[in-house]
Order: structure tokens, then C-alpha cells, then sequence
């Protein structure tokens, strides 16, 4: 029996259970994600931000994306930092609970691409666990894993501004998660391409 059928009637919320029941097939899309946090800790860190485009047929659908700021007062002023971000940014606004839901309802069973795509899909994990629901299940692909698989070297690291001199991809002042993840998109395609996949 699949295991996504055994854990959809554990006591998980009503969306966690309907998001395990999407993996009955492959997806054939892909959401590049990018967030921001307050830090590199998932235990004690948080995510501000969220930003997503989707990929399908080898084209990124603009109007296949998530965006969204999550609201962190209490921690912020809790460790002293500052809400500057939370009241200026434009980019609709949801308490974590609602936010993360809505990430997990538009994600879908999408094959997650991101730079240091672990550490992203450990944020959000962590995020979840708090909202009794369990740990994201989609399969991930690294745009730094696939550079590094094109020219077989794996003990450099490169950071996003590198690759895209690299990879001859725009860059811009990315001000938002959803710029990086557009950003990443580009590059994802051009990795994607010279892989093959």
C-alpha cells in the first residue's frame, strides 16, 4: 500500500491530508522556490518570505507563482529585530499558519527547484511540524548540484550571482524571494537543457 494512503488518515489537518493525496502521480511541473529568513538555524529561525514560479514544458509561467510575506512580529521583537521589512513590503501578508498552507495547497505534488533547495524544504518543514502536519514530500532538484554535474566538480560552492555570470542570466537587484525564484527559474532552464532533463 502507498504511503501517502496509510498517513492521509492520521490526524493531520484537513489541507495536509488533501496534499498527500495529490501524489498518486507524477507531476510533469516544477516550482522554483525561494524564501527569506530571519537566519540559517530551522530550529530557531524563521521564514519572511516566500516566493515561487512555476516551470512546465520548459517555459516558466509567470502567472503560475506564490507570493507571499509571513507575518513574524512576535519573533522579530522577541529577538530584537526589526519589522521594517513586514510593514513596507507590497507583497500580500498571512500569519504563518495561513501561509504555509497556502504554499502547500498551490504546490501541489510539483518537483521543488531551488539553490540549496534543503535548506528551503528544512524552513518549511519546520514551519509545518509546528501546524501538526508532516514533512513536504516532493522531489527536489539543487541548481548548484546540477552546475556541479555538468562540469564534475563538486567541491566548489556557488552562489546564485556566480552562476548567473556563468550561465550569461540577468541579474537583477532582487529585492523579493519572488525575483530570486525567477531568477533561479532562468537558470534552471539552462541547467535543465544542458542535462537533458
Amino acid at each position: 500500500m502507498f504511503d501517502w494512503i496509510k498517513n492521509i488518515n492520521k490526524d493531520y489537518p484537513e489541507f495536509w491530508k488533501s496534499y498527500l493525496g495529490k501524489f498518486e502521480k507524477r507531476s510533469n511541473r516544477f516550482v522554483v522556490l525561494s524564501t527569506e529568513t530571519t537566519g540559517l538555524d530551522p530550529e530557531k529561525d524563521v521564514i519572511l518570505s516566500i516566493g515561487t514560479v512555476g516551470v512546465t514544458d520548459n517555459s516558466i509561467v509567470v502567472s503560475d507563482s506564490f507570493e507571499v510575506v509571513l507575518l513574524q512580529y512576535k519573533f522579530l521583537h522577541d529577538n530584537g529585530m526589526s519589522n521594517e521589512f513586514i510593514i513596507e513590503s507590497t507583497q500580500p501578508k498571512l500569519g504563518e499558519r495561513e501561509a504555509l498552507q497556502a504554499f502547500v495547497e498551490y504546490l501541489g505534488n510539483a518537483v521543488l527547484v531551488g539553490h540549496r533547495i534543503n535548506f528551503d524544504v528544512e524552513m518549511i518543514n519546520t514551519g509545518l511540524e509546528k501546524l501538526g502536519a508532516g514533512r513536504l514530500r516532493n522531489e527536489a532538484l539543487d541548481i548548484e548540484i546540477m552546475h556541479q554535474k555538468i562540469n564534475e566538480n563538486t567541491e566548489k560552492a556557488f552562489a546564485i550571482d556566480e552562476l548567473c555570470s556563468l550561465y550569461n542570466v540577468p541579474k537583477s537587484d532582487r529585492h523579493s524571494a519572488a525575483e530570486d525564484a525567477y531568477i533561479l527559474g532562468l537558470l534552471f532552464l539552462k541547467l535543465k537543457s544542458r542535462l537533458g532533463l
